[in-house]
């Protein structure tokens, strides 16, 4: 075993410095090791690096946004395979993340709140990695993988899915706390936090913590020659906007924009807004006095919170870059795959609503990638670094995605995407019930849309499309729960008991048409004759989703298209 070599990541803030020049180990027979030539993974599968990050819109530069700066992330998307139409199944947090690592759509976990663990609750369901610890690999949770609390057992489900305790960074408890400085000088808990690290309490932030115990993790895996799945969430840019202050210097206020449609469109069915009370909760918010419910936000804040979720952004994109350099420290960057993600999207001003909790794209569309050596891009020589770390301060991002693939695909079909890339059986398609059955999954493998580089099927997305026919296409579906008709003070997290309404949705390359029915709450139960509001938007001429169609025009298949994928 030898010691590495100095610092191969550029420095230029002191919570980074720690972190980049870690003193990861090197050993014998990896980088700059061995015969020349690229080398493959050993024949017993690769290791798995799960990356999720928390209310993430695909506000990427790998995504076609020429604003964000995320060099890492565009550098992880030029040897991965990205998917452009890939959609979360519910628009929070731990109804998400249940559902994509358990392989099953919300009303099979039945959690749609934050109050309970599916397997008391629904049914005894295996996890993506209780799949993978049960197939010879070390499973560990680092940061915000399953949501804390009741929705994860308070253990984020150990020992089930994890061979050891999670990790969860001490910095944690002070995300909500006042250490955002104002105007006044003094300390607020604020939606717009950026912050000197040094004054923060501990001196460091749960992402910078997060990171440096996913690297320690890994210099230990490849000393022991432990296979693993590593699972690493991260915080940002989930609010409160708490990160470095320096990342605002990637982003004059100047240059920020209004989002292209900031006001609530004349057709939106009052059911279908989210108040964003959780941020109107931030002493910044609260001191502007906004209406309830819809506002608006004065525009000058409007510009200061798009600012601060995109420098927040590039903070994330910062400690992505350093754990994936990670793997080049340790010589795994060849036998590692590595998935990336998030648990949902975020509006950013678009219809008037900021956060998730809908069923627009903004809130619902994620980005998704993977990498996989041999299989999105060619293994590395001895001695090739696959991930340098590179500095959102200085580089110019010119990556390239290795494929883009643009069929609609789900977060639910993340379980047995990664069982087939693993080399693993993959578990079967559930039967419908399936709160009996352990092991299986509600979305299909997606590996085979990894090799169409788009030499897809092109739709007519204009108004005369033709939505009565009824060939089958790829939808991406999702669902958001309300407790009214019209927007409440707990519209956007309503407890289980209180939900009345189900906005089923349907995402397709060409529209997007969702019902908002009634709802037993007892029986978890819809009650599709009981139509309250439904959207309908052509999103080749209305890519923002503005203009709802529902009212105004003849969708009978559409109707019988969404019945019979509810019964499925």
């Amino acid at each position: 075993m030898r010691a590495a070599p100095s610092c191969r990541c550029a420095a230029p803030w002191p919570w980074l410095l720690g972190v980049c020049c870690a003193g990861i180990l090197l050993v014998s027979g990896t980088a700059g090791a061995g015969p020349r030539g690229p080398v493959p993974p050993p024949r017993d599968g690769m290791n798995v690096l799960f990356i999720v990050a928390d209310d993430l819109r695909p506000a990427l530069g790998c995504y076609g946004d020429s604003l964000v700066k995320s060099p890492n992330i565009d550098q992880l998307a030029s040897r991965s395979v990205v998917f452009q139409n890939a959609y979360a199944q519910q628009a929070v947090c731990a109804p998400s993340r249940v559902s994509f690592l358990t392989g099953r759509r919300p009303d099979t976990t039945r959690l749609y709140d934050f109050h309970s663990y599916w397997r008391v609750h629904a049914g005894n369901y295996s996890t993506i990695p209780q799949y993978f610890k049960e197939n010879g690999y070390t499973t560990m949770s680092v940061g915000k993988v399953f949501h804390p609390g009741i929705s994860s057992n308070h253990s984020d489900d150990y020992p089930y899915s994890w061979s050891m305790p999670p990790f969860h960074p001490s910095a944690e408890k002070y995300e909500n706390s006042k250490t955002c400085k104002g105007k006044d000088g003094e300390l607020h808990a604020n939606l717009v936090c950026p912050v000197d690290v040094a004054e923060v309490p501990l001196g460091t932030l749960p992402d910078i913590q997060s990171t440096e115990e996913a690297r320690r993790l890994l210099n230990i895996m490849k000393t022991k020659n432990r296979k693993f799945f590593l699972a690493v969430g991260y915080h940002k840019p989930h609010i409160p906007l708490r990160y470095p202050q320096e990342f605002l210097k990637l982003y004059p206020l100047e240059n920020i924009t209004l989002a292209p449609d900031p006001r609530v469109p004349e057709e939106l069915p009052a059911v279908a807004y989210n108040p964003w009370t959780d941020i109107r909760q931030r002493e910044d918010v609260q001191a502007l006095n906004v209406s309830f419910p819809y506002g608006p936000i004065p525009e000058d804040f409007q510009r200061q919170i798009r600012q601060s979720y995109f420098a927040a952004v590039s903070y994330l994109d910062t400690q992505v870059g350093l754990l994936l350099n990670a793997l080049d420290d340790v010589g795994l960057s060849n036998n590692t795959m590595v998935m990336f993600t998030a648990d949902h999207g975020w509006s950013l001003g678009e219809h008037g609503e900021w956060a998730k909790y809908s069923n627009f794209d903004v809130a619902t569309r994620v980005p998704l990638m993977f990498y996989v050596p041999g299989k999105t891009s060619s293994f590395a020589h001895p001695g090739e670094r696959v991930f340098p770390y590179l500095d959102p301060f200085t580089h110019v991002s010119d990556s390239v995605a290795a494929g883009k693939a643009k069929k609609m695909v789900e977060l639910v079909s993340l379980f047995s995407t990664l069982a087939e890339l693993a080399g693993l059986w993959v578990p079967p398609v559930c039967p419908e019930p399936s709160f009996h059955v352990a092991l299986c999954t509600q979305g299909p493998s997606i590996v085979q849309h990894f090799n169409s580089n788009e030499e897809e099927e092109d739709y007519d997305t204009d108004y005369d499309y033709d939505i009565e026919d009824d060939h089958e296409e790829p939808i991406a579906f999702s669902q958001y729960p309300r407790p009214e008709d019209t927007p409440q003070w707990d519209s956007d997290k309503p407890e289980l008991k209180d939900i009345k309404i189900m906005g089923y949705s349907m995402r397709t390359i060409d529209y997007r048409y969702t019902v908002w029915v009634g709802f037993n709450p007892s029986n978890f139960s819809a009650n599709l004759q009981d139509v309250h509001a439904g959207e309908l938007y052509m999103v080749g001429s209305d890519p923002n989703e503005d203009h709802n169609i529902y009212n105004s025009s003849l969708h009978g298949n559409l109707v019988k298209k969404f019945l019979r994928f509810l019964r499925r």
